[in-house]
């Protein structure tokens, strides 16, 4: 059947592909061992500036493979004490970088978490996501309980996570937990679109940035402004010195790039 994850890089950009079409990319434990290593690969890449996730055959991910339960040589990892990296492969992973989801079919379970571990998620139109393990007694131990709230708010996530429920695009769209919306068939163009987009900004800063913003939520507001400063003032030397160099001889002007990216057409 293959390699179970496909490791693709194109200049600064890395694709992770989940590429276990005929069990809908469910997981089991040598394939959560192997995508682990993939984002390790791609954390530790230094020419690698994003990575996008997807699956191969139209499904994004379907959760743990479920028949690998009672197989000790297929069977998910479950640490009582809550350490490594996650069931699921990477999912306690503490990346870097950014990641982007580009998610078609359905993200459910032990998919919408490795969903949820991305920074973005493009999210196809006719796509599904949902805590569908609620039905089958297998609680979320991938992060779920932690980056849904944090993502969608309290409220939301706790009827996602108590009831289980289906979630179309629209109202991910609309409660945040999707980024992007697109048309069937287009997530993994818009998702590498979003990249190319990304990688042209200067890349010090961007991370500086998208460090505070996860630090800052453990920490209360007076802490978070002082980090956030503590990081960022030395980056302006290094990056926004230059940037600003530009803007005063009279580029961006009026919310311009120097060099427009193409318009996204999510």
């Amino acid at each position: 059947m293959g390699e179970s994850v496909l490791y693709e890089s194109s200049g600064e950009i890395v694709t992770i592909t989940i590429n276990r079409p005929h069990v809908r990319n469910s997981i089991d434990g040598p394939t959560a061992l192997t995508l682990r290593n993939a984002f390790r690969r791609f954390d530790d890449d230094a020419g690698a500036k994003v990575a996008i996730l997807t699956g191969a055959g139209g499904t994004f991910c379907a959760g743990a493979d479920l028949t690998s339960v009672g197989d000790p040589e297929r069977r998910n990892d479950l640490d009582p004490e809550g350490g490594g990296a996650g069931p699921m492969g990477p999912t306690r992973m503490t990346l870097s970088k950014p990641v982007i989801a580009a998610i078609a079919g359905h993200a459910v379970a032990g998919g919408l978490e490795l969903a949820l571990l991305a920074d973005l998620r493009i999210v196809e139109r006719d796509a599904v996501l949902g805590v569908f393990c609620r039905r089958w007694g297998v609680p979320l131990i991938d992060g779920g309980t932690v980056r849904l709230p944090r993502i969608v708010g309290l409220g939301r996530a706790l009827d996602l996570i108590m009831t289980g429920r289906p979630v179309d695009a629209d109202e991910a769209l609309a409660i945040g937990l999707a980024n992007r919306v697109v048309e069937s068939g287009r997530s993994l163009s818009a998702a590498r679109e979003l990249a190319e987009q990304l990688v042209t900004f200067p890349f010090e800063c961007l991370l500086t940035d998208r460090a505070s913003a996860y630090a800052g939520l453990d920490m209360t507001v007076a802490d978070a402004l002082r980090a956030e400063g503590v990081a960022g003032v030395p980056v302006v030397a290094r990056e926004g010195a230059a940037g600003a160099a530009r803007f005063v001889g009279g580029a961006g002007r009026h919310g311009q790039f120097d060099e427009d990216p193409p318009e996204p057409r999510w």
